[in-house]
């Protein structure tokens, strides 16, 4: 059989086993530990017929999205600014790393002291949590590009838009795409944990609400929706992404 055929058939295999080991452990432990799989996946499916699970679905898609978007951006125009302007490189270097060395939770607690309880605080808590991790990958890129690449073009006369297309996002997108695929997932992780804080009215939020009313069942299935969320989003954004990588790096190797 051919390998790529049973990859799906070891995934599937691997699930099943989790699940197994799932029942096992909630027939070992009761109803008060573990929920059996069917009880969490039948709340699951209740949790879509009445809606609530698409409404949370949007709304953390919106904040970790949003918050990557912003945060992305925000790090990568700062890493333009740094690679062209030494002082300001300087400085803005150590300011990423003391950023990235401030736990979420933290920004969490600072967020709903300074914004309140509000979708703003999750979003802005990715955001600055995303920051400073393209910042660096933006800024390794731009300062690690081929000089000569440069001066041939300037020698041939390329237009600025030739120069960013054809030489300078080659060579910068093989440091910036594994920290966007990486912040992106890690946006997602960052959003649910802040809502989990503020309440909110994403996953988050609503497996907080679960754990208050000691409902297992319902926090089992909201944890279930964290993973697929996590998984569609993989399949259709992160694998992507990891694909266009994979086709800059031979042309890297080869330049």
């Amino acid at each position: 059989m051919n390998r790529s055929c049973t990859k799906p058939l070891w995934s599937l295999a691997g699930i099943g086993a989790l699940l197994g080991l799932w029942g096992w452990g909630a027939a070992a432990y009761g109803p008060f530990i573990l929920p059996r799989p069917g009880e969490a996946f039948g709340q699951l499916f209740n949790l879509f017929v009445s809606g609530e699970a698409q409404k949370a679905l949007v709304s953390t898609s919106q904040q970790a999205l949003g918050g990557w978007l912003i945060g992305g951006l925000c790090g990568f125009a700062l890493a333009l600014g740094g690679a062209f302007a030494a002082g300001l490189r300087l400085a803005l270097q150590p300011i990423a790393k003391v950023l990235l060395g401030v736990p979420p939770v933290a920004w969490v607690v600072l967020a709903v002291l300074w914004f309140g309880p509000s979708g703003f605080s999750t979003g802005f808590t990715v955001a600055v949590a995303i920051l400073p991790v393209i910042f660096i990958a933006a800024l390794q890129g731009l300062e690690s590009r081929d000089a000569s690449l440069d001066e041939m073009a300037q020698s041939f006369g390329a237009t600025p838009a030739q120069k960013f297309t054809d030489i300078l996002a080659p060579q910068l997108l093989a440091h910036l795409l594994p920290a966007v695929v990486t912040a992106l997932g890690f946006a997602f992780k960052v959003s649910v944990m802040a809502e989990v804080m503020v309440s909110g009215e994403g996953i988050g939020g609503r497996l907080s609400m679960a754990r208050a009313h000691l409902d297992l069942p319902e926090a089992f299935a909201w944890i279930i929706l964290i993973v697929l969320l996590v998984l569609v989003f993989d399949l259709a954004l992160i694998a992507p992404l990891r694909q266009i990588l994979a086709g800059w790096r031979p042309a890297q190797r080869a330049g």
